[in-house]
């Protein structure tokens, strides 16, 4: 798959997990991308913890006073609000997120999330994520595989983790993983690659019940 292909092919697998009325949080990078993707019969609510519930998708227009969880260019959709941190956190913690969807550095077995520092480099830091990983019923997990080729998918963190076994589903451009109370199970497969390259891609050892179903409809 191209390099310019990869985040699309993620974000688009990804708008396929919600259903009707979902109330769904979209962190920062990836997951931002997620809103253009979604599909026609499925209405959800986006919630952004940096004040709107109810957050569109990219406009034709770029209009700055209205910022995605990453501080691009968003929209609000038609119904949507703005609300206050102490209202949006609310809703976080009071349960009543459907899922999130995170971007990672580093996801393991037992469906520990490390998103948030890279000791000894500048990154965007922890945000709401503890907040989300904890009260959120799922943690969808959305990234590119491996890193300069090294595995990003672990048998254990090695960085410091944001939550611990909080990741629900794990979304690659190689394939899409549940975490399992077993381990993590490989449930779907991008056609371009086969379940072999996809482990060795993983350091975590996969479980494969059966012939896993096409990421590609």
């Amino acid at each position: 798959m191209e390099k310019g292909m990869i985040k699309g092919f993620i974000a688009k697998r990804a708008a396929k997990e919600f259903k009707d009325g979902d109330f769904v949080n979209l962190g920062i990078g990836l997951p931002t991308m997620i809103p253009s993707y979604l599909p026609d019969d499925v209405h959800v609510v986006l919630e952004a913890e940096l004040g709107m519930a109810g957050a569109g998708g990219k406009p034709e227009v770029n209009d700055f006073n209205v910022c995605d969880a990453g501080g691009s260019s968003s929209s609000v959709a038609v119904g949507g609000a703005f609300i206050d941190s102490a209202t949006s956190f609310g809703l976080i913690r009071g349960g009543h997120v459907n899922a999130t969807v995170l971007g990672a550095l580093q996801v393991d077995e037992k469906g520990n999330l490390a998103n948030w520092i890279i000791p000894g480099k500048m990154v965007p830091g922890m945000g709401g994520a503890m907040d989300l990983c904890a009260g959120a019923k799922k943690v969808i997990v959305t990234m590119e595989h491996t890193q300069k080729g090294a595995p990003k998918i672990l048998k254990e963190c090695t960085l410091p983790l944001t939550t611990q076994t909080c990741v629900t589903k794990i979304i690659t451009e190689m394939c899409v993983i549940d975490v399992t109370d077993e381990g993590l199970e490989l449930v779907e497969i991008n056609p371009e690659f086969t379940v072999e390259q996809v482990q060795a891609a993983t350091e975590a050892t996969l479980i494969v019940k059966g012939e896993p179903k096409s990421m590609v409809e």
